[in-house]
C-alpha cells in the first residue's frame, strides 16, 4: 500500500501533523511581525543631537561610514519585492495534490473517528485554506514591516543628512573619522592586564597564582563547614555508606554481566552464572545492600540534626549495619547456590535471611523512635516522618509477605503485588523524600517552600500507594474489583507526586544559579524530575488499556530502572555527595563527579529509552498474535542498548566508590577513638536547616 494514499492511516497522519507543524510556525511568524510593526509605529521620530548622533553611528558598519563620509546623501531605497518562500510553497502544493487525489481511493475501513480516512482528509481540506489565509496575511504583514522599516531608516538618515550639515564641516568630518577609527582598534593580550604581578590583598579573588580548571569541567561550590556532630557517630554514618557504596558496584557488577547475556546469551554454562540466579542476586543485592544501607546511613545523621540531640544508641546502629550486611551476604550466597523463596519478584530471600534484615529494621525503629522523643525542637520535621513511617512499612510488608498463612494460591498472587508495590513505594521512595526534605534546603540553604504540600504528600500516598499492588496483575485471576481498586490508587497517586515535586521545585525556583554551581543540586534536580515522569508512568501503566501492550514485556524492566535508579538512587548520591564532606572535611575531585552524574544519567537513558520503545513494539506484535519468537527477534537491537547504557551506569559506579574513597581516604574517621564525646550544636536557625 502507497505511504500517501487514502487507505494509509499514516500517511495522512503525517500529512496532518505537517500541516499542523507549519500552522504553528506560521502563527508564530505573524505573532513577531505583528510585535515589530507595533514596535516601529511606537517609536517617536527623535531628533538628531550629539548623542544621537554617536548612538546612531555605533550601529554603522564600515561601508556605511565610507559611504556618508564620501557624499553624505540617504541611500537609495531597495524596492520592495516580497518573495514567496519557495520551499513552503512547494511543500503545500505537494500536500495538497497528495491530498486531493486520495479522495478518490477504496473506501472507509476503520471505525475510530481519527482513524478514518476520510475524517483525516476532511481536517486537511479545513486547514488547507486557514494555512494559505494565513500564509498570505503573512506576505501582506512582511511587505508593510518592509516598508515600515525603510521609511523610518529614511528619515533617520534624512535627519542625519541635515544634523550634519548643520555643523562645521571639520566637526562633521571628525564625527565620522573617529566612529571609522573605532572599527579599526583591536585590543592587545594585554591591554586590560598589563605585565604586573596580579595581587589580592583584600581576598577577593580565588586561585590567582594557580591554574585555571579544564574549560569543560567548571569549578563548583566547595561543601561549606557545618557545625559538628559526634565523631564516633559520623564514623557509624560512614561504615553505613561505604558498605552500601560496595554493595551497589557489586550488584551491578552482576547486572552488568546480565545485560551482556541478553546479548550474547551462551557466554557461559555453570549453574551459578545462570540468569535464574543471577537476576535476583542483582535485584536483593542493590535493592537491601545499596539502597537500603545508604538510607539508613543517612537517617543517621538525618534524625539526631532535626531533633537537635544525639542519637539514641550508637551501639544499635553498629547491630543494624551487621545484621543488614549477613542478610544480603547470606542471600547471595544463596542465591547463587539455588536456595531461593520462590514466592516472587524481590521476595527471593528464604524467611531465615530476611529475618536478620527485619530485626535489623526493628533495632534501629526503637532506635529513631527514641531519639525523636528526647528530642529538644517543638515540632517533628518532616524527614522524620518520613523515615519513621518507612521503616514501620517496611516491617509490616515483611512480616505479611513472609507469614505463611495465605502463601497459597490467588492469595500469594495478591500478596506479592502488596509486597512489592509496598517495597518500592512505602520503603525506598518514602524514606528517600524525607533524606530530600532535609538535604535540598540545606543545600539551598533555605527553608522548605511549603510544609503543608509535604504533609498533604505524606498522608496522600500513605492512602493511595497502599492499595495499587495488584495492578501488576490485571486481567488475572484476583477479584476484578480488586484490580480495579488498584487502578484507582494509582490515579490517586497523582496528587501526591504532584505535590512532593511541585514542592521541591518551587523550593529550587529563586535559586536556578545555585544548581550551575553546584556539583550535588543537579543530582537533586534529575531526581526530582525522574521522580514525578517515572511516577507518572507507573500511574499510565496500571490502565488496563495499556497492560494488554505493556505487561509481561521489557517496558516494566525499563520502568523500575527509571524510578529505582533515577529517583532513589539519583537522591541517595546527592545527599552522599552533600554530606561525607561535612563528615571527613575532604571532596572527591569534581571533575570525577561530573563523570559519575553524566555517565550514570546518560547510561540510565541508553538504557531506558530503547528498552520502553522496543517494549511497546513488542507488545503491539503480542496483540496481534504473532509468535513469540518474533518479539525475541525484535528485541535484540533494543537489548544491545540495554548492555550500552548498564556499562556505562556500572562504569559510573566505579567512579562513585572511587569518589568515596578520595574523600574518606586520609580523613581519619575510621581512627576516631570511642572514648570521644559527642559535640551539639544548634541546627535551625530562622527555619534554615544547618
Amino acid at each position: 500500500m502507497p505511504f500517501f494514499s487514502l487507505h494509509s492511516i499514516p500517511g495522512l497522519s503525517l500529512i496532518l501533523m505537517l500541516l499542523l507543524l507549519i500552522l504553528l510556525c506560521a502563527a508564530l511568524y505573524l505573532l513577531g511581525k505583528t510585535k515589530e510593526i507595533k514596535h516601529l509605529t511606537a517609536n517617536k521620530k527623535k531628533t538628531f543631537d550629539q548623542q544621537r548622533l554617536e548612538e546612531y553611528l555605533s550601529n554603522l558598519d564600515e561601508n556605511k561610514l565610507h559611504e556618508l563620509i564620501d557624499s553624505r546623501h540617504p541611500a537609495a531605497q531597495p524596492p520592495v519585492n516580497p518573495k514567496i518562500p519557495a520551499i513552503l510553497l512547494i511543500l503545500l502544493s505537494t500536500l495538497l495534490s497528495q491530498t486531493t487525489s486520495a479522495q478518490t481511493d477504496a473506501p472507509v475501513t476503520r471505525s475510530t473517528l481519527f482513524s478514518q480516512p476520510g475524517i483525516l482528509i476532511l481536517i486537511i481540506l479545513i486547514l488547507l485554506p486557514i494555512l494559505f489565509t494565513i500564509f498570505f496575511m503573512g506576505v501582506r504583514i512582511t511587505r508593510i514591516t518592509r516598508q515600515y522599516r525603510q521609511a523610518r531608516d529614511q528619515s533617520d538618515e534624512q535627519q542625519l543628512d541635515s544634523y550634519l550639515g548643520s555643523l562645521e564641516p571639520d566637526a562633521a568630518e571628525n564625527a565620522l573619522e573617529k566612529r571609522l577609527h573605532a572599527l579599526d582598534f583591536t585590543l592587545q593580550p594585554n591591554s586590560l592586564s598589563g605585565d604586573a604581578k596580579p595581587e589580592d590583598n583584600k581576598g577577593l579573588l580565588h586561585n590567582i597564582d594557580t591554574e585555571s580548571a579544564i574549560a569543560v569541567a567548571p569549578v563548583k561550590k566547595r561543601a561549606e563547614k557545618r557545625p559538628p556532630i559526634d565523631p564516633r557517630l559520623a564514623k557509624l554514618i560512614l561504615a553505613y555508606l561505604s558498605c552500601a557504596a560496595g554493595w551497589l558496584l557489586l550488584g551491578t557488577s552482576i547486572g552488568e554481566y546480565i545485560g551482556i547475556k541478553f546479548v550474547a546469551p551462551d557466554a557461559d554454562h555453570v549453574s551459578w552464572l545462570s540468569f535464574g540466579r543471577l537476576r535476583p542476586a542483582h535485584t536483593n543485592m542493590v535493592f537491601w545492600g545499596w539502597a537500603s544501607l545508604g538510607m539508613l546511613g543517612l537517617g543517621y545523621y538525618i534524625i539526631p540534626r532535626v531533633s537537635n540531640t544525639s542519637i539514641y544508641s550508637l551501639k544499635k546502629g553498629w547491630w543494624t549495619l551487621g545484621l543488614i550486611n549477613a542478610s544480603v551476604l547470606l542471600g547471595t550466597l544463596c542465591l547463587m547456590a539455588g536456595i531461593n523463596n520462590a514466592g516472587g519478584e524481590y521476595r527471593e530471600y528464604t524467611w531465615p535471611v530476611m529475618a536478620l534484615f527485619a530485626i535489623g529494621l526493628i533495632i534501629t525503629l526503637q532506635n529513631f523512635l527514641n531519639t525523636v522523643a528526647k528530642r529538644t525542637t517543638e515540632a517533628i520535621y518532616i524527614s522524620s516522618w518520613y523515615i519513621i513511617s518507612a521503616i514501620i512499612f517496611v516491617l509490616v510488608i515483611v512480616f505479611i509477605a513472609y507469614l505463611p498463612w495465605w502463601q497459597d494460591g490467588l492469595g500469594e498472587t495478591i500478596v506479592q503485588g502488596y509486597y512489592m508495590h509496598m517495597g518500592v513505594g512505602m520503603w525506598f521512595m518514602f524514606f528517600t523524600l524525607g533524606i530530600v526534605y532535609y538535604f535540598l534546603p540545606q543545600q539551598l540553604n533555605k527553608p522548605i517552600y511549603s510544609y503543608s504540600l509535604g504533609i498533604l504528600a505524606f498522608w496522600s500516598q500513605i492512602l493511595f500507594y497502599t492499595v495499587i499492588g495488584s495492578h501488576h496483575f490485571i486481567f488475572s485471576s484476583i477479584p476484578w474489583w480488586l484490580q480495579t481498586v488498584a487502578i484507582i490508587g494509582s490515579v490517586g497517586m497523582i496528587i501526591p507526586v504532584t505535590a512532593g515535586a511541585t514542592n521541591f521545585l518551587l523550593t529550587i525556583n529563586g535559586s536556578w544559579s545555585s544548581v550551575g554551581n553546584s556539583y550535588t543540586l543537579p543530582f537533586f534536580l534529575v531526581g526530582i524530575i525522574f521522580y514525578f515522569t517515572g511516577s507518572m508512568q507507573g500511574t499510565a501503566e496500571a490502565f488496563r488499556s495499556t497492560n494488554l501492550i505493556w505487561h509481561f514485556t521489557d517496558f516494566t524492566v525499563a520502568h523500575s530502572h527509571l524510578t529505582m535508579y533515577g529517583i532513589i538512587t539519583f537522591f541517595l548520591w546527592a545527599s552522599t555527595y552533600a554530606l561525607v564532606p561535612r563528615l571527613t572535611g575532604r571532596e572527591a575531585p569534581q571533575i570525577a563527579i561530573g563523570t559519575h552524574f553524566w555517565l550514570a544519567l546518560l547510561g540510565l537513558l541508553f538504557y531506558t529509552i530503547p528498552l520502553m520503545w522496543g517494549a511497546t513494539l513488542k507488545g503491539i506484535l503480542w496483540t496481534q498474535g504473532k509468535p513469540f519468537i518474533e518479539g525475541v527477534v525484535l528485541m535484540a537491537p533494543y537489548w544491545l542498548w540495554r548492555a550500552i547504557g548498564g556499562s556505562l551506569m556500572w562504569f559510573s559506579h566505579i567512579v562513585f566508590c572511587y569518589n568515596m574513597y578520595r574523600m574518606i581516604e586520609g580523613s581519619g574517621v575510621f581512627a576516631t577513638s570511642a572514648s570521644q564525646s559527642p559535640s551539639q550544636s544548634k541546627i535551625v536557625t530562622n527555619g534554615i536547616l544547618r
